[in-house]
């Protein structure tokens, strides 16, 4: 939701980003010219080389805007802004190298003056950004710069919003009212002031100095919802409309004119077209690599198979992958042989244990599995059962990361869900590995994975892949 706060804030940051590039091309010649007694590769004044990367900085802005790094979506993020903000430096270091070659001029004095220029122009952003986010907080805390909410509206969405906007020293909105059933106000926010009625709530407008209206449900009647924006207008302050209903906007949106009138295109998820080409391509050379890579550590695993845990090496679990397809998972065995062929609860009846079986058909899962073998347990607790699944992303049945594939009983239980989840194809590993794994319930990992198809990028991948190894580390493997 940009507001005249957040438009502010991003043009602050353009000023301060554009300071601290100049103060780091500055420091970086100094460093180098007039510290480092080395001969110079060329003899670059300091007026020269001023003037020149006064005339490069607008530029190197432009990269950062690019990346999208003074919209709130990225600024708010801070693992996102890091990494877009080293993305940005080596594109404007490699724009600068690149032209210095065809021009076949010299702006830098010396090679180490452009490593010096990366690095700082790297750390002291990222420096100066971190200051004005404590800044910021402490603004939204003292009341500074926060826009005055009321959120209208009757489903669950409405909760959802107020409970996010609440910490006010994070999100930067104060909600100040709520038109909609008393229900729908969060705990803890008391404070806030209720209106059942949206015509009461609007004649408030001014009395309680809103800045902005939220809605998140669209009313039966057209006159009531113009009403709501026409208040808006007639006070100048900034409406926005939420849907209730993730499932019509989440994913791929495209806004176009039909007919004359505006229609928005919604893709079930955002990996399509070149995405979905780049992280295949990405999928194929990374998992090749790691098959390599980790070859030593597959050996020593089949020889401890063979040892501690006689029978078949691997287990192949059939499993459902992008639009429903039927894939052979292939996994480390961790259960005894004769177990893992039927439906778990199956399984469990026929020990006689009727406890474990509602326990598995009600979560998904059980807390001790007594079909799994000790080497198993260790296998499973550090995720190395779920290896050979390289294979499966080599031979193209899987990705790296993705939705994990489900049992083909599981489409069962939502099947429009599975359908969405299914719109992409599943991974080695996920959100819900990351997220919880086993604390999770069967719900709640749906959930996640959803959110994946629905919110893709590239950027969300490296984050998993990064927070798997950490993951992994730290032992919280499935149970």
């Amino acid at each position: 939701m940009p507001t005249k706060n957040t438009k502010f804030y991003s043009l602050i940051l353009i000023l301060i980003d554009a300071a601290v590039l100049l103060l780091t091309f500055a420091v970086a010649y100094i460093a180098r010219v007039v510290f480092d007694p080395r001969p110079l590769v060329s003899q670059v004044y300091a007026q020269e080389y001023f003037i020149s990367f006064l005339l490069i900085v607008p530029v190197w802005i432009g990269i950062f805007a690019a990346l999208g790094l003074y919209t709130s979506s990225t600024y708010n993020r801070r693992l996102v802004e890091w990494s877009k903000i080293a993305l940005g430096s080596f594109i404007g270091i490699l724009l600068v190298i690149g032209y210095e070659y065809v021009s076949e001029t010299h702006l830098f004095p010396a090679r180490l003056v452009a490593v010096y220029a990366l690095v700082g122009s790297f750390s002291l952003i990222v420096l100066e950004r971190e200051i004005l986010r404590i800044v910021r907080s402490l603004l939204f805390y003292l009341g500074k710069g926060t826009s005055r909410v009321l959120i209208i509206g009757d489903s669950g969405a409405t909760k959802d919003i107020a409970n996010e906007l609440a910490d006010t020293h994070k999100s930067g909105y104060q909600v100040v009212a709520i038109a909609g059933p008393k229900k729908l106000i969060p705990p803890g926010l008391n404070d806030v002031m209720h209106f059942s009625s949206v015509e009461a709530a609007l004649k408030s407008i001014k009395t309680l100095g809103i800045t902005t209206i939220i809605q998140t449900d669209l009313y039966d009647s057209a006159e009531r919802n113009q009403r709501i924006l026409g208040a808006a207008q007639t006070h100048h302050i900034s409406y926005n409309f939420i849907p209730g209903e993730a499932e019509f906007y989440a994913g791929k949106n495209t806004v176009d004119v039909f007919l004359g009138y505006p229609m928005i295109s919604v893709s079930q998820t955002p990996l399509i077209g070149w995405g979905a080409i780049a992280k295949q391509v990405f999928d194929a050379i990374a998992s090749v690599l790691l098959v390599i890579i980790l070859s030593p550590l597959f050996l020593l695993l089949i020889i401890l198979q063979k040892i501690l845990n006689p029978g078949p090496i691997f287990y192949v679990s059939q499993r459902m992958s992008q639009f429903s397809k039927p894939v052979g998972c292939i996994k480390f065995r961790s259960m005894s042989p004769q177990y893992g062929k039927r439906d778990a609860a199956d399984e469990f009846r026929a020990m006689g244990r009727e406890d474990l079986a509602k326990e598995y058909e009600k979560h998904r899962k059980v807390e001790n599995d007594p079909r799994i073998t000790r080497f198993g347990n260790f296998l499973r607790v550090t995720s190395l059962d779920e290896l050979p699944q390289l294979f499966n992303v080599v031979r193209g049945e899987l990705s790296l990361v993705g939705p994990r594939p489900i049992l083909p009983q599981e489409v069962n239980f939502s099947p429009s869900r599975t359908a969405l989840l299914h719109s992409v194809k599943s991974g080695v590993t996920g959100l819900w590995q990351v997220s919880g794994r086993s604390s999770l319930s069967f719900e709640e990992r749906i959930e996640l994975e959803l959110f994946y198809a629905q919110n893709w990028s590239f950027w969300l991948d490296i984050k998993i892949l990064f927070k798997t190894i950490a993951v992994v580390f730290r032992r919280k493997g499935a149970k």
